[in-house]
This record gives C-alpha cells, structure tokens and sequence, in this order.
C-alpha cells in the first residue's frame, strides 16, 4: 500500500512532520509534529501545528493517531496540543520512553507528581506491534541506539525512521545521549536496510549539507549505496568508531533542557505554579 505523504518542514529546528493518509477524506497519522517556541523568551506558540491542522480539516482527514518517533531533544512537541484539537485521535510512542522518564526525572526534579510509566501518552509500542490508519496497515520497528525509546514506524511502503536515518548525505544520528550507544544503532539499522529498496524513508531532520536544499525523502536502496556513515557494506566496528568520533565533536542542543522536559510530558507543558505560570527547569552544572 502506497500512502498519501505530506511533509511539513520546521525551520528553527530543521525538523520534517508528516500527514500520512490513506487518500483524500480517510484516516491519517501525524508524525513528530513541532510545537513552536522561542528561547530567549521561553515563549510557545502553535503556528506550525495549526499549519498541520489545517491540512488535515481542508482534506477532510481523520487523524488516528499523533505518533512520536522519540522524546526528542531538539525540538518540543506539539502532540499534545495536537490531541486536544483532534478527538479521537491518539498519541503514541516506543514503550522505551519510560526507561528514558525514568532516566531523566531526577536530572530535573520531577516532583512526585510525574509518573515514569508512560501514562502521558494513549499508547505505548513494542517492537513488531501492528496498528491500523483506516485501511493502511502500520507496523513498529523498534530502533535504539540514539535513544533507547526510537520506534521507527512502517506505513505501507513508507518508513519514517525519525533520528536514525538522515538523508545519505547526512548520515546517521549521534548516540551519546544517555542511553544511547552506536553499536546499537548499527544493529538497528541493519533491521531497516533489510526493508525492500524500494521501500520510502521520510527523515525527520535535514541540514541540507554543503548548501543543498532541505530535502526528507529517500529510498532504504539509497541509503544502503550512499549513506556517508553507514552503507550497505559497512562493518560494525568501522561505523562504532566513526560515529564515537565524531559524537566527541558535538555540542549539546541548544534546545535540550526544555524539549526534554515537555516531551517527556507527551508535548504538555509543566502544570502551572501556584501564581498561575508554568516554569521550566534549568539544572546547572549538571548536563
């Protein structure tokens, strides 16, 4: 099955989103939608996900399911924002995200009244779990190695792997986030290059290296002849050191602190303090 894609591109945060649906007037899927947000003046806003939303209304979609590729760490989440101006509509994510709650709870101090279960969101998605968008048949392809909580979701012929592949160009995600690891990965991504060649890859990020035009299709035959950090040919251990080397070389997101924080949430904010504002929190010295 071939679905409809629409991507959407989020400049601050070079980000790709998605409507994926079975054609015009079906059901679709949203996939790592981007709640906007400006840090100097720690202020959100809904553009691009209205932008979203109003894609959908004008197709007369009916949108299933709000699918988080991870809890990303460059960009914050519109999926809850999202699920509250679709109803019926589910967010979903890998069952890995409470390892990651968990994880970082204590580096924020999360009060008792965050649960590290998972709860925030409607489903929560173990490797080779199959769910339906309408007709469409999808299926989860657990993906760890940048993150322990990466699901790369198979919509009929089209993947959308979220940080694990880039463009080939672009190459591979880090993974020296806590939890992630480059062995991992590899392993992970030799799962998606025995997908057919044919088969989609919609990234969810592009930098557009040496000046070329953001780009966020490709095909898995594409990524296995020309990926620059790991072909079809690459051994494990040459691609470990690469990726180990390089990782040393990165600096952290710029917007690290407060996507975590809202992500780890299912794309809801902090709830509000006692004088009615909500706060972020910046752990100094720490990361």
């Amino acid at each position: 099955m071939k679905p409809l894609v629409q991507p959407f591109f989020h400049k601050g945060t070079n980000t790709w989103s998605y409507v994926v649906a079975e054609g015009e007037g079906g059901a679709a899927a949203i996939v790592d939608p981007v709640l906007d947000y400006d840090p100097a003046a720690a202020r959100t806003g809904t553009a691009s996900a209205q932008a979203l939303l109003d894609h959908v209304r004008a197709h007369g979609l009916r949108v299933d399911w709000i699918l988080e590729t991870h809890a990303h760490a460059d960009h914050l989440s519109a999926g809850d924002w999202l699920r509250r101006q679709l109803p019926g509509a589910r967010l979903g994510i890998g069952e890995g995200i409470r390892e990651v709650q968990a994880r970082w709870r204590g580096v924020f101090g999360f009060g008792d009244g965050f649960r590290a279960d998972g709860s925030q969101f409607d489903r929560l998605f173990a490797d080779g779990d199959a769910f339906a968008i309408g007709a469409l048949q999808a299926r989860v392809i657990a993906v760890p190695g940048h993150t322990s909580d990466c699901s790369a979701y198979l919509v009929g012929d089209a993947l959308f792997p979220g940080d694990t592949l880039f463009m080939p160009d672009g190459g591979t995600a880090r993974c020296d986030f806590p939890g992630g690891d480059a062995a991992t990965l590899y392993r992970s991504i030799r799962r998606l290059y025995a997908l057919p060649d044919e088969t989609r890859v919609f990234v969810c990020h592009d930098y557009g290296p040496g000046g070329r035009a953001v780009a966020c299709e490709t095909t898995i035959g594409a990524q296995k002849r020309d990926n620059i950090h790991l072909r079809g040919d690459t051994p494990e251990a040459a691609f470990v050191a690469l990726r180990t080397e390089r990782d040393a070389t990165l600096p952290v997101p710029a917007l690290l602190l407060p996507a975590l924080q809202v992500n780890l949430r299912g794309g809801a904010l902090p709830e509000p303090d006692a004088d009615g504002v909500r706060y972020l929190r910046l752990p100094v010295d720490t990361i």
